[in-house]
């Protein structure tokens, strides 16, 4: 069970997470939240198991990543759609038990989520992120309920990220560009797409999904499954 903190007007009160769902303290004044630690979890795949930290200074994405785990949303669904040197993408509904020749990507939970965008959480490899319908039908760059991402990308050169901050129209920090260089990801979705978790431990099994044969749709030709997701702190 996992325990969270709030200040409401000078006042502590618990919100316990318990097995099968949330119990949260309502106030109608603003609570400020005191989260000790960003929550872990962890998902077993049938490639090995992905160990992931969400942020706290994403509160949307995290509670309702934690309510669909809670709710067990994500078992026995699949990574449906897969790009070598791009990213893994999982989260739809409709994947559990789809036959192969099944379109999937268009699947959730009847609702989205406000985009939480931070200038200090890029895409860098390991990090998760939310899927999202493209600008022309969602201008505001509202989540997906469901679908995520974690990204693989690639190292870029000095030269290349000074080509994606003049495109892009901002300035990365030396460390995000040195991570960027040496680790690697995909800085093009930076402010494009919420970033909100990364993985801390499993990054292989991540790799050796994002290299399997798939077909013309980048869904994978042998299912890549979430057996299960759990939150372990």
């Amino acid at each position: 069970m996992k325990i969270f903190r709030l200040v409401l007007a000078g006042v502590i009160s618990i919100v316990l997470l318990s097995c099968g769902g949330f119990l949260f303290a309502q106030d109608n004044e603003q609570a400020e939240e005191e989260i000790v630690k960003d929550p872990i979890v962890k998902m077993h795949t049938n490639y090995g198991d992905i160990t992931i930290k969400l942020y706290n200074d994403t509160p949307q994405h995290r509670d309702n990543f934690l309510k669909l785990v809670e709710e067990c949303f994500y078992d026995s669904t699949l990574f449906h759609r897969v790009i070598a040197g791009f990213m893994i993408q999982a989260g739809d509904p409709d994947s559990k038990g789809a036959m192969p020749q099944k379109q999937l990507g268009a699947g959730g939970p009847g609702y989205t989520v406000s985009a939480e965008f931070r200038k200090d959480l890029i895409h860098k490899k390991g990090a998760l992120a939310a899927a999202r319908q493209g600008d022309r039908v969602n201008p505001q760059k509202r989540s997906s309920g469901s679908q995520f991402y974690i990204v693989v990308g690639r190292p870029w050169t000095e030269d290349e990220m000074t080509m994606v901050e003049e495109r892009k129209g901002f300035k990365y920090t030396d460390e995000q560009r040195e991570i960027y260089k040496t680790l690697g990801g995909y800085p093009f979705l930076d402010r494009e797409y919420t970033v909100f978790g990364e993985v801390i431990e499993g990054l292989d099994v991540v790799n050796a999904i994002s290299v399997v044969d798939t077909n013309p749709a980048d869904r994978p030709l042998q299912d890549a499954i979430i057996e299960s997701i759990e939150i372990v702190e």
